[in-house]
């Protein structure tokens, strides 16, 4: 709690670590608060995008290097602080938003109070409301723009929300308070935990009226098991490693790099069980705070950046594209680029965060800025529903925001925006509701990866897409979702491309015909555009659930019965297009180009390219053992997914014609033999 002399900050794990002096202050638990210039920064010249984007990403560095000053002992107080490292920071960011502010003045586009947003603060972060900068982040998010969608239904928070809030001091036994908590001692704390049996239930979505678009369209893309992960983040900061300075998870497009064009996004393999589906889907991990010491501990994004502990591979995402209540969907322009949530929310205010967490059972119940406490055998449950009103012409914007929105509480887009398919990601870990009593000392805390100076805020989780979407398949998506039906690879229904991608389809990596364990799940909802998450009510089990062989569908979940699989309207079109319709590649702009590309022939490609298969042992024991994170790739470097890179399908598709021709030659000799004994 804070008191008159400051805060004493105890590092609850550190003597789980082996490397480094714990991200903690010995005179009070603080971050650095600045204004996020990227942010106000709606409308930028095409050609000064690039350069404008480097210097943002500057401005993250330099934000991000003050706060490992922080962790400096010799720095006594906050006096001090402001003198040694903030002030040299506001001096620093003066001069990088003065390069910003000449590069749009030479283009006639110089925003008014650009100069004024150098200023930076030192910022308690003990107790998430105690300072009045949150803003009450309960009530705020019922009066926000995205909070108010009328398709999330993930319901007002209110003060609700503030439950758990009080934790953090209560909590703390044997004098040892939570402080900056945490194996890297930048958080999370346990005011950041609450039980989500005492939630808040969630509001529903408008009912389907009209023309309402009413199917649903499943991807299945795997769970990032064969480990592919870096801190770059293309959308925000392309050109730029490290950019994120926290580690993501990537499904579907496997070149997913600060580095990538929309060329390497085109050619990539893609870890979908659809081909036709190289789409990028990334969020930032989970950790455990565990004492783990993981490859990216001493890397940048990693343990430098106070992104400690063991990675957790989900246990099940479900991608699920779903229509609108009020209208037909029309399809994504390729490369369209999305970002929901706020990965600076906790200093920014919550005006676009959209975290949503809950736990398996308990999904009529969400919270916006508090990790779940889950009952035994739930599980953690994040929630990603991303805009689905676009502009109509731009695939990006200069603050990745403006070129979509959320539809508005009726369910209708906002004035010159049109209905697209909207992308719901549901993300499951198999963790357990920590021991705050004891600072996570006999089950660890779990806490997102995120920006060093959002100290872990369950707040600032957020999830990124890019539409790689071949144009037929895109068009199938669009179809199916307006005719109301229920279609894709992750519905269980005539799943293209299952057999051996991925080990989807015939039981590889013990998935059965749903990938990860799907089967029929987020595909045979009734109306889920009226509020009703897809999957919700199937708890990922059926088909395999995620490649564990002796785990049952549904034994995981208290409170949820397996739910029958509907059957597919008659004329369902739910496979890919067949092989003689290549996948399209397009024409487009650079990824700093906001105009929508255009069709165009293919560019040599051909058939697009098949995913490596992830290695089978990967999936065993999703979220336990470690991971395998790996560093910054060097300045244009292509990755491979991580991990071996063969699997049993693989080795079967290489090893059968050759088994095939033996089997032959040995019946033409048993033949020729017979035919000589009876000629004899």
């Amino acid at each position: 709690m804070l008191g008159g002399g400051g805060l004493v900050v105890a590092n609850v794990y550190a003597s789980a670590t082996e490397s480094g002096t714990p991200q903690q202050t010995s005179w009070g638990a603080v971050t650095i608060d600045c204004p996020d210039v990227g942010d106000t920064l709606t409308s930028v010249p095409d050609g000064s995008r690039a350069e404008v984007d480097k210097e943002l990403a500057l401005l993250d560095q330099q934000i991000a290097e003050a706060y490992q000053q922080l962790q400096d002992p010799t720095v006594q107080d906050r006096e001090s602080a402001q003198s040694r490292i903030v002030d040299p920071l506001q001096e620093n960011r003066g001069d990088t938003i003065g390069r910003i502010a000449a590069v749009l003045e030479r283009s006639g586009e110089r925003p008014d109070g650009l100069d004024d947003m150098a200023a930076c603060t030192l910022r308690a972060t003990e107790n998430e409301n105690g300072d009045g900068q949150d803003q009450q982040q309960g009530e705020d998010q019922n009066q926000d723009g995205q909070q108010n969608d009328g398709q999330q239904g993930d319901g007002q928070q209110g003060d609700g929300q503030d439950q758990g809030d009080q934790q953090g001091d209560g909590q703390d036994q044997g004098g040892q308070q939570q402080g900056n908590g945490g194996q890297a001692g930048n958080g999370p704390v346990a005011a950041d935990y609450a039980d989500i049996t005492t939630a808040p239930s969630a509001a529903q979505a408008p009912s389907p009226q009209g023309d309402a678009s009413r199917g649903t369209f499943v991807t299945s893309c795997g769970v990032n098991a064969n480990g592919l992960f870096n801190s770059d983040n293309v959308i925000v900061a392309p050109g730029v490693s490290n950019g994120a300075h926290h580690f993501h998870d990537y499904i579907g497009n496997q070149s997913n790099t600060a580095f990538a064009s929309d060329q390497d996004l085109a050619n990539a393999e893609t870890s979908c069980a659809d081909p036709g589906d190289k789409s990028t889907y990334y969020w930032p991990v989970i950790r455990l705070q565990n004492g783990t010491q993981e490859q990216d501990a001493n890397s940048p994004g990693g343990g430098i950046e106070g992104n400690a502990g063991e990675i957790v591979t989900p246990k099940d995402v479900t991608l699920t594209f779903v229509g609108n209540p009020r209208s037909k969907v029309t399809a994504m322009p390729r490369l369209l680029r999305i970002i929901t949530g706020d990965a600076k929310a906790f200093v920014n205010g919550t005006a676009n965060a959209n975290a949503s967490w809950s736990c398996t059972g308990f999904e009529d119940r969400q919270l916006k800025d508090k990790y779940p406490l889950c009952p035994q055998g739930s599980d953690v449950v994040r929630t990603f529903k991303f805009q689905s009103c676009w502009d109509g012409r731009n695939i990006d914007s200069a603050n990745h925001r403006t070129h979509v929105a959320f539809a508005q509480n009726d369910g209708t887009c906002p004035d010159g925006f049109e209905a697209i398919p909207q992308l719901v990601q549901r993300i499951v870990y198999d963790v357990d509701a920590p021991s705050l009593n004891d600072g996570g000392r006999t089950t660890p805390l779990f806490a997102v990866d995120s920006f060093p100076e959002q100290v872990h805020k369950p707040v600032t989780d957020h999830g990124d897409f890019i539409n790689v979407f071949d144009e037929n398949l895109m068009n199938e998506m669009v179809d199916c979702i307006n005719s109301g039906r229920q279609c894709g690879a992750g519905t269980g229904q005539d799943d293209p491309g299952n057999g051996g991608d991925n080990g989807n389809g015939g039981g590889d990596n013990g998935n059965g015909n749903g990938d990860n364990g799907n089967g029929g799940d987020n595909g045979s909802e009734p109306d889920p555009g009226a509020g009703q998450d897809p999957g919700d009510n199937n708890d990922n089990g059926n088909g395999g659930d995620n490649g564990s062989e002796e785990t049952p569908g549904n034994d995981d979940d208290p409170q949820q019965q397996p739910t029958p699989t509907a059957e597919a309207p008659a004329g369902a079109e739910t496979t890919a297009p067949a092989d003689a319709d290549e996948p399209k590649t397009y024409s487009s702009p650079t990824a700093h180009s906001t105009t929508a590309p255009s069709a165009g022939t293919g560019s040599g490609n051909g058939q697009a390219n098949q995913p490596n298969p992830q290695d089978d042992t990967a999936t065993d024991d999703p979220g336990t053992g470690t991971t395998g994170a790996v560093a910054q790739p060097p300045v244009a470097a292509q990755p491979e997914p991580q991990g071996n890179q063969s699997s049993l399908a693989e080795t079967g598709t290489q090893l059968w014609p050759a088994g095939l021709g033996a089997i032959l030659l040995i019946a033409g000799f048993v033949l020729l033999r017979r035919t000589s004994r009876r000629s004899m």
